[in-house]
Order: C-alpha cells, then structure tokens, then sequence
C-alpha cells in the first residue's frame, strides 16, 4: 500500500474521525498540520488536481472568515484566492487525505476508507 497523508486540524472532530479511522485500519500516515505549515499555492494546486476538485469547491463558506474577507466574490482570481488561503489555511475543508496521486475530503470521515479498498 502506498504510503498516506493527512492534512489534519486536531480542533476537528472530522479531522480527528478520519485519523482514527486510518489508525484503526493499521495506517500509519504521515500528519501534515496544516494551520501550522500554511500549504503554498503549489501544494495546493497539487491537492486540487488530486481531488479533482476547484479551490472554491474547498472552502468553508460557512466560516466567519469567508464572508469578511469577500470570498462569496466570484471575481475574485484564483491567485488571490491561493493567497488568502495561505494567509487563511483554516477556511480549507478538512481532513484531506492523500495516497499516491489521489486525494479525499474525509467529510465525512468514512470517505478515507475508499483509499484504503485499492
């Protein structure tokens, strides 16, 4: 099995679902805490393509955050957006979890095991 990587916040009980959920399957995966790290513009552009998925389609819309920094603005680039998100990573969905060159929101936190059936 190819190794695994999550993007965990641990104030998530998403985030901290999913991670239980990997440990409970005897996976061992490499934690990324990305509140602290600030993943760049290039790191995520790679997560959106193994997603498969836009960066708006990541965002927290429901986060006080979004709305004050005029997110809801379909105007807005996308690097500006990249930027905010670095400056802001706690409005991404989370947990991301990464194996090879596939990615999946754990939202919920039983979608992690679908990389773990391959």
């Amino acid at each position: 099995m190819q190794a695994i990587t999550i993007y965990h916040n641990p104030n998530c009980s998403k985030s901290r679902a999913a991670l239980a959920l990997l440990e409970e399957n005897d996976v061992n995966p490499q934690i990324i805490y990305y509140l602290d790290s600030h993943p760049g513009s290039a790191e995520l552009r790679e997560l959106l393509v193994k997603l498969n998925l836009d960066l708006r389609d990541i965002l927290r819309s429901g986060e006080k955050e979004y709305a004050d920094l005029g997110l809801d603005d379909a105007s807005l680039s996308e690097e500006i957006l990249f930027d905010i998100v670095y400056k802001h990573p706690q409005l991404l969905q989370r947990p991301i979890v990464v194996q090879g060159d596939r990615a999946i929101l754990g939202r919920p936190p039983e979608n992690v095991l679908a990389l773990l059936e391959e």
